[in-house]
């Protein structure tokens, strides 16, 4: 592990994030983890699925 990863750990670990950051975060995974379940379980529209494009 790179030395400076300590840093950054001790960095949040003085100054944590506000808890409209903490909130703003879990919404985004929240809703990341939605779209991944609602994909998995073959409910999401085809319509919203990207396709590669040839050339």
């Amino acid at each position: 592990m790179n030395p400076l990863w300590f840093v950054r750990i001790s960095r949040q670990a003085h100054h944590p994030a506000s808890d409209k950051r903490a909130k703003l975060v879990g919404v985004a995974v929240i809703l990341g983890l939605l779209v991944a379940g609602l994909e998995w379980m073959g409910w999401w529209p085809a319509w919203a699925t990207s396709e590669p494009r040839r050339r």
